[in-house]
């Protein structure tokens, strides 16, 4: 409590007028109506008290929640990951700290600054930046940028240097949504910065599409046990199918999954995901009970959900076993942390009766499968349960006409592009063209039997497969869309739209250098300006 308080030295001197002195632990009064001074200062004394300890708690929280932002003036470092904020209300710069917060977390050396503090000479320098920014009246930056505006987007920055992400924050109801993260967005591109992934853009808090920013840190990041800002609210699924479809790939195992949902008649459109609640193998979680001692059939109730300590453990983040001791299960079930989401391509339509997926099943470091692709390519029964959630993808749902579509992935892309195929043909557009690339066509083609037979029927007017371990030289999708620049060419003057689905490492930055130097910068833009460029890579 700060005794420097003018207000509360004020009211003690009040008190302290209306009292006598304590004697043998009783009070003696000099006025008759010092007892009402008494309790009306007591009252405010623990008010005072209350909102002093309210601050202190306040500030302790954000203090462990974030961090201060660089101060004009301070020396600029290039290394760091820096998460720039521009913020109007206070959204953009919580949504910034807790950025930083997650990298750190991660061990990256992430740090914050205030748009409004950086300047041309300190953007210049910097290697990586995230961007998270707001908008505010009709477009326009929030009033802390404008001095970055003024100072440094009035003309383009040599920035061929900087890799960049972009959070934007916006509401539809405003005709220019996203309005300033989308002119960030266009002059960094101006400069040459290359994109780190492509840019979320946030419709009036949507948790789906932060979520979707958090899937992208932990990407980045390389940690993807962070822990997600907003739980996914999930539906139980049921596992149908699955079935690997690259035996004796070079590559790793990839599975065709089937699942239907245990309540509702949920729907999707082509190009939407579905977040995952993954779980830990049943020897994972039995091991650790064993090493506790703890009964893993014990039922706790927290939150309004009753289940066994055993279920509680799957879907969570495993603590130290020394860590669990001297804990009641209750106590222990309450400190737990929930495992992270997946997030996965949707294959198919709802008229194909189930909701499809293409995951491969990935290794960490240790030999072992990752949490998400163990869960379902692994450890998840037939007939098991799965927490799922669908989440619209609206900026790769496909065109609403008929125009040319040209289709380009790798590896398990082939999910989104998939289900695009099958949203054009059933309805009744042909003029597609599929550019694939995998390791080997004996083991990678998956779907074979789709693709040929569209492609037979007439409903795939081009096919360009790309396997990069079949030859003495290696070839990838890119390079198959270069050899067809002229077709290129000439299905993007008859209006087409480019859809990329894949790795961000390797095949998205070849796709997009092949589109540039083939077509030119002015029109790649002008094709992501009018919605004919679309991406959804990983």
């Amino acid at each position: 409590m700060a005794w420097g308080n003018p207000l509360l030295c004020a009211m003690l001197a009040i008190i302290a007028g209306g009292l006598a002195t304590l004697h043998a632990g009783e009070w003696e009064w000099h006025d008759p109506g010092a007892a009402c001074w008494l309790a009306a200062g007591a009252v405010l004394l623990a008010w005072l008290g209350f909102t002093a300890w309210l601050g202190w708690w306040r500030g302790r929280q954000a203090r462990h929640l974030s961090m201060p932002a660089m101060a004009p003036g301070a020396s600029f470092e290039r290394d760091p990951l820096w998460v720039a904020y521009a913020s109007q209300t206070g959204t953009a710069e919580q949504l910034a700290r807790q950025t930083v917060q997650s990298l750190q977390l991660a061990g990256m050396d992430a740090r914050l600054i205030d748009l409004g503090v950086l300047d041309a000479d300190a953007l210049v320098q910097a290697r990586r930046m995230l961007f998270v920014v707001s908008t505010t009246g009709e477009g326009d930056a929030p009033d802390g940028a404008m001095r970055f505006v003024t100072r440094c987007m009035r003309a383009p920055l040599p920035l061929a240097h900087l890799h960049y992400g972009l959070l934007a924050l916006g509401d539809h109801d405003y005709d220019d949504f996203c309005g300033f993260g989308r002119q960030l967005r266009h002059w960094l591109q101006q400069g040459g910065a290359l994109t780190l992934f492509d840019a979320v853009e946030v419709d009036n808090g949507d948790p789906a599409a932060l979520r979707h920013w958090q899937h992208h840190l932990s990407l980045l990041s390389g940690a993807t046990e962070l822990p997600d800002w907003q739980r996914p609210d999930y539906q139980r699924w049921q596992l149908l199918e699955r079935r690997l479809l690259n035996p004796g790939s070079l590559g790793g195992p990839c599975f065709h999954l089937a699942l239907r949902p245990l309540e509702g008649s949920p729907a999707w459109q082509a190009g939407d995901l579905v977040e995952i609640g993954p779980r830990h193998a049943p020897a994972e979680v039995a091991r650790w009970l064993t090493q506790s001692s703890l009964d893993g059939e014990a039922w706790v109730e927290h939150e309004g959900r009753r289940a066994s300590l055993r279920e509680w453990l799957a879907g969570s983040h495993l603590p130290a076993v020394e860590d669990a001791r001297g804990l009641s299960v209750t106590e222990l079930v309450a400190s737990l942390q929930a495992l992270p989401h997946r997030e996965y391509s949707i294959a198919s339509l709802p008229a194909d009766g189930s909701l499809q997926l293409l995951v491969r099943r990935m290794q960490r470091a240790d030999g072992t499968p990752g949490v998400g692709s163990g869960w379902l390519t692994e450890y998840a029964a037939t007939g098991a349960e799965i927490a799922l959630r669908i989440r619209a993808n609206a900026g790769f749902h496909m065109p609403a006409d008929g125009r040319p579509l040209i289709l380009v992935g790798n590896g398990t892309g082939l999910a989104g592009l998939r289900a695009l195929l099958k949203a054009r043909i059933a309805a009744g557009h042909s003029r597609n063209w599929l550019l694939f690339g995998e390791r080997q066509a004996a083991h990678d083609f998956y779907h074979r039997d789709d693709i040929t037979q569209w492609q037979r029927n007439g409903q795939l007017a081009r096919l360009d497969l790309a396997w990069s371990r079949d030859g003495a030289v290696r070839v990838y999708v890119q390079d198959r869309l270069r050899e067809a620049a002229a077709e290129l060419r000439s299905w993007v003057d008859a209006g087409a739209a480019i859809y990329v689905c894949g790795s961000l490492d390797g095949m998205a930055p070849g796709v997009d250098a092949v589109l540039r130097e083939v077509l030119g910068d002015a029109m790649v833009e002008r094709l992501r300006d009018d919605g004919r460029y679309r991406r959804d890579v990983y």
